[in-house]
């Protein structure tokens, strides 16, 4: 399996032979017992590569020596660098799996990020953009270009059916029904998802005008959005592509791959659709994940209410 054991931390021969085995055996555990996605596999590598890296600075030779000491300065560290609460909290939950692998393996006895705990910051809601703001977002591509008409297809079906960004690059041709206006998305929970007509139109323009020319010959997945490659558009790509159009929206809001997937749920809340229906289109395990849009509604209106009503500001 490929290494995830940085070049420059080879300081110490043995030690560091028996740390990179580690790793690669910890890769080989999140593939394939775990069955990890990829995305999922290559943040576990960073942060152990991190915590490594770490490691190396302070002049800590030996993964099998750490204990709460050091994960303690390793915390207090991230803390310098001005991480946010979640990352430094991720970050612990990689080398506390990574350590409770080693123990199963009986290679450690102990795990020193176990106890690590942090204090719990409030959770902040989620950002997410006005109708207004989601219209003039939406006539940003070029329709008359490749590139453009592909886009478009991108962000209306994202803003029609609320998911996710890992789940839309995932996406097949046999996916989506042109004809039922029905998308089958197979995430984190398998569920079909309504697509308003417009969002139908536009991709149903783009299969036919760029991808049936854009895709390589030697793709047997059959990517519903592909790049200018011809290849499965990334999650990058993606990224790329939400923010550009942001930017030339002069959408000054924080925009993140999920702000299109907030703004679907709280608009469809605002509008009168009923909480356990958001749930299962947005595939959320739990109701409490879809119950943030309940305080992110009341937030909305509050700040309305004291933006608008003319006696809310004497």
């Amino acid at each position: 399996p490929q290494s995830a054991f940085p070049a420059y931390l080879y300081f110490d021969w043995e030690v560091t032979l028996k740390m990179r085995e580690y790793v690669s055996q910890f890769r080989e555990y999140l593939t394939e017992k775990k069955a990890v996605s990829e995305n999922t596999l290559q943040s576990y590598m960073r942060d152990i590569q991190h915590f490594l890296t770490f490691m190396k600075e302070h002049q800590f030779t030996d993964l099998l020596k750490a204990d709460d000491t050091m994960m303690h300065l390793y915390v207090e560290e991230l803390t310098r660098q001005n991480l946010s609460n979640a990352t430094i909290t991720r970050r612990l939950a990689s080398i506390r799996c990574f350590y409770q692998f080693l123990m199963q393996n009986y290679h450690v006895t102990v795990n020193p990020a176990k106890h690590i705990k942090l204090e719990k910051s409030p959770k902040k809601l989620p950002h997410f953009l006005s109708g207004a703001e989601i219209d003039l977002l939406l006539a940003q591509p070029n329709i008359a270009e490749p590139k453009g008409c592909r886009d478009k297809a991108i962000l209306e079906l994202l803003y029609a059916t609320g998911i996710r960004a890992t789940e839309l690059v995932e996406l097949n041709l046999g996916d989506i029904n042109l004809k039922t206006g029905l998308l089958r998305c197979k995430g984190k929970a398998d569920r079909i998802i309504p697509v308003y007509p417009t969002a139908v139109k536009a991709v149903a323009t783009y299969i036919t005008r760029v991808r049936s020319v854009s895709l390589c010959d030697d793709d047997t997945e059959q990517p519903l959005f592909v790049n200018l490659n011809g290849n499965r558009l990334t999650r990058q790509g993606f990224w790329k592509i939400v923010k550009g159009y942001a930017e030339q929206a002069n959408i000054t809001k924080e925009i993140t791959p999920h702000t299109l997937r907030h703004s679907f749920a709280l608009h469809l809340l605002e509008n009168g659709a009923d909480l356990k229906d958001i749930q299962t289109m947005m595939g959320h395990a739990d109701i409490s994940s879809t119950q943030v849009y309940v305080q992110l509604l009341d937030s909305h209106f509050k700040e309305v209410y004291h933006n608008c009503h003319p006696r809310a500001k004497v």
